[in-house]
């Protein structure tokens, strides 16, 4: 059985959802972090409430998860060993955030299940990008 260390068109499709994924994640963030308060003021009451009281770590996590994860992506693009670190970075970013959204901030309570998407998505795509680029390094496709 021969190995390459030549990535597979597989690799180049995640890569790139990746890369589109964290960019939409980053894009979120920045819309957070930036909200005036004219644009705060039209939002629904609840949605406003939960971007006024968030505590500042919780958006630190946040931070951590989407710039950790679009930095992550751009290694993975340019197939780096050091893109599972920032992966790593980014789903420890995730999983305090989520910690916040399942167990303090009350925006299960608010959304329902619906709420439950979205934050599950996120996980699973953090622990999978993770592992992912493990196997990557593990097949010698990044160096």
């Amino acid at each position: 059985m021969t190995t390459t260390d030549k990535p597979k068109l597989g690799f180049w499709i995640i890569s790139i959802i990746a890369l589109i994924w964290n960019s939409m994640g980053v894009m979120a963030y920045l819309g957070q972090a930036f909200m005036t308060d004219e644009a705060k003021s039209l939002l629904p009451e609840v949605e406003r409430e939960m971007y006024e009281t968030r505590p500042p770590w919780a958006t630190a996590a946040f931070a951590f998860a989407v710039f950790g994860g679009l930095l992550a992506s751009i290694l993975l693009l340019l197939r780096k060993k050091l893109s599972n670190f920032f992966f790593l970075i980014s789903l420890i970013g995730i999983f305090i955030q989520m910690i916040y959204n399942f167990f303090i901030s009350k925006s299960i309570e608010d959304y329902g299940p619906w709420g439950l998407i979205m934050p599950s998505m996120i996980i699973i795509l953090g622990i999978f990008l993770y592992l992912y680029s493990k196997n990557l390094i593990n097949k010698g496709w990044l160096k």
